[in-house]
């Protein structure tokens, strides 16, 4: 909370300021119509002392010029004084909100938008431990809790400390003895909430835990809606979420059990102090002298007065609970929203890196080995050099590391050993963005924002013209298909672009990354959606795009890559082949065997290979292809 305070409320300092002098301001107000009523009890109806010099805390030399002498003089001014406190006090109530309320929100505002800058800076590993009902757990419901403790609990805060303060001052300045006794809860209010903060923590601590699994189980099934609808699996997923909705429940119901029987006991703790002031103070009254141990006296207008602001001192310590169970949250949810912008990231750019300039377009992978979080090696010992406007192509079995190959050289994780240099630059020497902008990159995992299909088809080249977005479309042979969609261009999608297929999806892709006019090109399985005679159609345009730039494919579909400069094989994670289309069918090799396949060659294929292939289906095997 400390750290929250010294990296975010210094920008936002004059809203605090004002928040707390308006607080100061607003209760002094708010005491004085009780202060005035005892006063005028004695003063004016009673005749027991001087107006003047009643008003306690304040030198009789300021107020005595403006009382009047005669009695309804004095009534009608202390009127005009309790107008005065209820007046002034809504006023400076409202500037009190203002200013927490401000401090609050842009406070909120600063801490969201920074926690998801972080969060979508680190590298994919990170979201592969992750998951996203707990990440919107954090950017939502505990910057949330955050805001309401700044806005609420430090409001509260401000104002009961105003308040505890200002009434023990005027109470000690009338009879210090009576005061004691209605101060007497405050001790044991504190040691009573100490208890209640070293249990209530760590069960704050398991709710925030528990919100965050069950928002990610229910995202989990919400995406996944489709899939359980045709799999007939609302029953079994009606009990996960069930079962993860009891984690949360018993989680909350321990803090709330808690919590529940701490304010009540605090009430019981505050009313006996209310109680003996009264009794006290009733008993000095109504004898003329104090009682027991007690001397001096008490006047009848001292006396209301002190019932009175005992009454709006007891029940503000006793919700100095309130403000640590808003403050126990706030700290819960601070540790997960710094812990994650605390989150190391595997990948690091040098402060002093230049951008990359493109120039041939040479990629070269030396000796490149990656593993996840020092699991098993994807990855290992891969080289190949691809010429600037060469096309290589990645082939290989499933789980055999190509999607991984060339992920790393966008940097979405870093080698762990070896290098990939562009144009001879090591790519860990340039700035990421710059070379993230060089590469455009068409996944089989085909993402659409929810938008229009002319926002998703602009995105990451948001300065492009109709007229290029339309052309790049017609390359993608996605034109003809969005002509006819309800709004053309401006149809909206839904959230992932579930109105649209998945061939459709990935020709906007395919758009988006002929839009982007990159220097190099990555097609992961680009046409893997697509019906054949589609795929020859945007094959065609992909021959056009990729002529005159340096290009890597991965395709399952080998048909595709057949003419490419150069064919990498992968065999888990190691490069077994390599060479052009032909040759590698006179290899008989593993490249052969899964031509083979796809020519429907199955009979001819060696027992090997087949023995091979199903201990790979069988092999659970972490990470990408």
């Amino acid at each position: 909370m400390r750290r929250l305070f010294s990296e975010y409320g210094a920008d936002n300092a004059l809203q605090f300021v004002v928040g707390v002098l308006a607080s100061v301001a607003a209760r002094v107000l708010d005491l004085l119509p009780p202060v005035i009523l005892g006063l005028a009890i004695d003063a004016v109806f009673n005749d027991d002392k001087s107006f003047a010099e009643g008003l306690p805390l304040v030198p009789t030399e300021w107020v005595a010029p403006y009382v009047p002498a005669d009695a309804t003089g004095q009534f009608y001014f202390a009127v005009g004084l309790i107008g005065v406190g209820f007046f002034g006090g809504a006023a400076f109530h409202w500037v009190r909100n203002w200013g927490w309320n401000s401090f609050a929100q842009e406070i909120q505002h600063d801490i969201r938008t920074d926690t998801y800058d972080k969060m979508q800076r680190l590298n994919m590993d990170f979201f592969a431990d992750k998951q996203t009902g707990e990440m919107m757990s954090i950017l939502s419901n505990d910057v949330n809790r955050l805001e309401r403790f700044l806005n609420d609990g430090m409001n509260s805060f401000f104002r009961l400390s105003v308040m505890v303060v200002a009434i023990a001052a005027i109470l000690f300045s009338y009879n210090w003895q009576l005061a004691l006794v209605a101060l007497l809860p405050v001790p044991v209010i504190g040691l009573f909430t100490w208890q209640f903060i070293k249990i209530i923590q760590p069960k704050y601590s398991d709710v925030r835990s528990s919100v965050g699994q069950l928002n990610s189980r229910l995202e989990n099934n919400l995406g996944g809606i489709q899939v359980i609808k045709t799999a007939n699996t609302e029953n079994f997923e009606s009990d996960r979420v069930d079962d993860t909705s009891m984690d949360y429940f018993d989680a909350n119901w321990g803090a709330i059990n808690t919590r529940i029987k701490f304010f009540p006991a605090l009430r019981i703790i505050a009313g006996v102090g209310f109680a003996a002031t009264f009794l006290v103070g009733g008993l000095w009254v109504l004898t003329g002298t104090g009682p027991g141990p007690f001397t001096g006296t008490l006047s009848v207008g001292e006396f209301t007065t002190f019932i009175l602001l005992t009454q709006q001192f007891v029940w503000p310590m006793a919700q100095f609970g309130q403000i640590i169970n808003m403050y126990q949250r706030a700290r819960a949810s601070a540790e997960r929203i710094f812990g994650l912008m605390d989150e190391p990231s595997r990948i690091a750019e040098d402060p002093d890196a230049d951008e990359l300039v493109v120039g041939d377009g040479r990629v070269e992978y030396e000796d490149v080995t990656f593993g996840y979080d020092d699991a098993e090696t994807i990855v290992e010992d891969v080289s190949f050099t691809v010429e600037g406007g060469d096309t290589l192509a990645l082939v290989g079995p499933t789980g055999a590391g190509k999607s991984t190959v060339l992920k790393l050289l966008l940097r979405m994780y870093d080698v762990d050993d070896g290098a990939i240099s562009v144009d001879g630059t090591d790519i860990r020497d340039v700035t990421i963005p710059s070379l993230r902008e060089k590469v455009g990159y068409v996944s089989q995992e085909t993402f659409m924002f929810y938008g229009t299909v002319e926002e998703n088809i602009r995105y990451g080249t948001f300065d492009a013209s109709d007229e290029d977005v339309v052309a790049a479309a017609k390359a993608a042979e996605a034109h003809e298909f969005i002509r006819n969609l309800p709004e053309g261009y401006d149809t909206e999608i839904g959230e992932r672009g579930v109105k649209l297929s998945g061939g459709q999806r990935q020709r906007l892709s395919i758009a988006r990354a002929i839009l982007k006019d990159p220097e190099i090109l990555v097609l992961d399985e680009a046409t893997s959606d697509v019906d054949t005679e589609t795929e020859m159609l945007i094959q065609r345009s992909l021959d056009e795009l990729t002529a005159d730039r340096t290009t890597f494919a991965i395709a399952h579909r080998l048909s595709t890559i057949r003419d490419a400069d150069q064919i990498v094989v992968l065999e888990d994670g190691r490069i077994v082949e390599r060479g052009p289309h032909d040759d590698l069918l006179k290899n008989d090799g593993l490249y052969a065997h899964l031509w083979g396949v796809q020519a429907g060659e199955i009979d001819e294929l060696p027992q090997e290979f087949i023995e091979r292939a199903s201990r790979r289906q069988a092999r659970t095997e972490a990470g990408d292809d």
